[in-house]
């Protein structure tokens, strides 16, 4: 399925909307086309690439030509029920505008029928918003989405006057659907009437999982000091749960904790027995390595990996059993191959040999030393012989 993204960072405009879907790539003819089918002369669609802050984008601006009348709800409906629109394009301009006269109606308390449309019923505001639907449909949209709407502060003037940003029409418009909305960085009106009866009547306020395929972006005539405009990203829906699993790696992670200490006046026999002890009691493994510590003293730090779990019990054991006065630890991650045990005969007995895993498959194979070394010195033999022989069994 095709979807579209309308990312909104500072606000939308229907020019806003319509500059972004165009910069995608789409034909400004074939849109030209398709707005042949309304019924409006005296207008000229003017699209350009331009750069604000670096950043190249579309803009449109609807030149118009003479005085346009004040169009009503009625006048809009019939003007779009009469066209040779595609009809999808239809419907969703209709829908549109329909939103618009029920938030106008509810605003002003009149009739639906009797809501006149000032600003929003001239010609570059018609263009604007069949030209956002037309466009949609010309890229094949199935589904269309939309981020958080930011909304502007301060005033703005209507043919009623001076009236708060955003517009009452454009909170109307947004109360009906629920739209998730955000305090504006900017003066002014970030969000027009037209942007979000658009917006309402086909986006799902929600970022899509999508394959992204284009983007493009749609600027406002303003200037501010940060990127006044848009942009729509297209591309292919997906359903994130069908996507390949996450690797084993991942899922066979497990934390641990590394304890360490140094010693500096143990003897070899101290360090061998506190080994022993602690792999006796857990310890997933324990070993000692040489260093040189303060005032040029050879040492050893003593370290073993334990269950978090454990901390408190193997932190004893070392405390009690050293001469240290202080231990460190930190908190990792590991990943543990799986192991199978298995028995097999050489000419001199048996031997256990320990097989590794990875993803179900045998990646390595070591035979048990301890069973080695028994039947190397019953029978006489050297090691690597014991060694080999069960390998090859």
């Amino acid at each position: 399925m095709r979807v579209a993204y309308f990312d909104c960072f500072h606000g939308a405009a229907g020019d806003m909307l319509l500059a972004s879907l165009l910069h995608t790539g789409l034909k400004q003819a074939a849109l030209e086309e398709v707005l042949q089918a309304l019924p409006l002369r005296g207008y000229r669609l003017k699209y350009q690439q331009v750069v604000q802050h670096h950043i190249v984008g579309g803009q449109v601006e609807v030149e118009v030509e003479g005085e346009q009348p004040s169009r009503t709800w009625a006048d809009i409906r019939l003007l779009l029920e009469t066209s040779s629109l595609p009809s999808r394009t239809r419907a969703w301009a209709l829908g549109t505008f329909q939103r618009l006269a029920r938030a106008e109606a509810k605003v002003h308390n009149v009739p639906i029928e009797e809501v006149h449309f000032h600003e929003i019923g001239a010609v570059d505001s018609l263009v604007d918003i069949v030209g956002v639907c037309a466009a949609l449909d010309l890229l094949n949209i199935e589904k269309v989405y939309a981020s958080v709407l930011p909304l502007g502060r301060g005033w703005i003037m209507t043919q009623h006057g001076l009236l708060p940003a955003p517009a009452p029409a454009t909170l109307a418009l947004l109360a009906e659907v629920n739209a998730p909305v955000e305090a504006g960085l900017s003066e002014g009106e970030l969000l027009t009437p037209t942007a979000a009866a658009l917006l309402a009547e086909f986006a799902t306020f929600e970022q899509p999982s999508l394959k992204l395929q284009q983007v493009g972006y749609g600027f406002g005539q303003r200037s501010y000091p940060r990127l006044n405009g848009l942009r729509v990203w297209l591309g292919e829906a997906f359903d994130p749960s069908l996507s390949p699993k996450p690797p084993k790696f991942e899922q066979v992670k497990e934390e641990v904790v590394e304890i360490r200490c140094n010693l500096d006046d143990s003897t070899g026999e101290v360090i061998a027995y506190v080994i022993e002890g602690l792999l006796k009691i857990g310890a997933l493994d324990a070993w000692a390595i040489p260093l040189t510590m303060k005032k040029g003293r050879p040492g050893i730090q003593l370290s073993c990996l334990v269950p978090p779990a454990s901390l408190e019990k193997f932190a004893t054991f070392i405390l009690c059993e050293t001469s240290t006065f202080g231990l460190r630890w930190q908190t990792m991650e590991r990943v543990v191959a799986d192991r199978k045990l298995i028995f097999v005969q050489t000419p001199w007995g048996e031997v256990r040999v320990k097989q590794k895993l990875w993803e179900g498959e045998i990646i390595a194979r070591n035979p048990e030393y301890e069973d080695c070394a028994a039947l190397a010195r019953k029978h006489g033999i050297p090691l690597m012989q014991v060694y080999e022989a069960a390998l090859r069994s």
